[in-house]
């Protein structure tokens, strides 16, 4: 699959979520590829919403651009829906995410919000997470302490070098994962000591996911 390929069906997902957007709303918007096509349609039609809580400084920058005001989540009394991309995505709505690295805030944003609408092309729809590697955010001190549990139990962390989150820790990319288990493997990653947070959307499911393919879009 060709990139034109890509971004045609990324695109395509996006646009289909313009219509479950309640009109003159705070969004959640996520971060990454998909979500710079809808971030591009929301410009496309101005006024639809009326102000966007942002899940990274990259996201912030974009809808600064798209003249999209930005509002601090703790100033948002309601926040109807959330939109986001996925770097993984089952059937169940289970999500791997964190491939650009703002899983805490994207975790933070979705659970805020009463709808999580994953927006996704047909390539991340799998049916057991794990190929791609899952994040977890750590903290730096705990980066090391993190990696040799594990490893001791038969997974391969790599720490995402060069790269701070937007919070100021780090990344492990955890490969060799098989995850039948999403909730329960999200709850004990998430209780380590010295994690802050684990790329598993499981707990907190997408209640949606709109899948861009080369016929149109899926929605499961």
């Amino acid at each position: 699959m060709t990139a034109a390929m890509a971004d045609a069906k990324k695109r395509r997902a996006a646009e289909a979520a313009l219509k479950h957007i309640p009109a003159g709303s705070v969004l959640g918007v996520g971060t990454g590829s998909t979500v710079r096509f809808l971030i591009e349609a929301l410009a496309a039609h101005s006024g639809l919403v009326r102000a966007a809580v942002s899940s990274s400084n990259a996201t912030t920058t974009l809808l600064d651009a798209a003249g999209i005001p930005v509002l601090d989540l703790n100033d948002v009394a309601d926040l109807p829906l959330y939109i986001d991309g996925a770097d993984e995505a089952t059937r169940a709505r289970h999500l791997i995410k964190g491939g650009g690295g703002a899983l805490t805030r994207e975790k933070i944003v979705a659970a805020a919000a009463d709808r999580f609408i994953c927006i996704v092309d047909d390539s991340k729809l799998v049916g057991v997470l794990g190929s791609f590697p899952l994040p977890i955010e750590v903290i730096p001190m705990a980066r090391k302490l993190i990696a040799r549990w594990l490893e001791a139990r038969g997974a391969r962390p790599v720490w995402r070098q060069g790269f701070v989150t937007d919070n100021g820790n780090h990344i492990l990319d955890v490969h060799g994962l098989t995850i039948a288990d999403a909730p329960t493997l999200e709850g004990d990653l998430t209780g380590l000591t010295g994690v802050v947070t684990v790329g598993l959307f499981a707990r907190r499911p997408a209640d949606m996911l709109l899948v861009g393919t080369d016929q149109g879009v899926v929605t499961i």
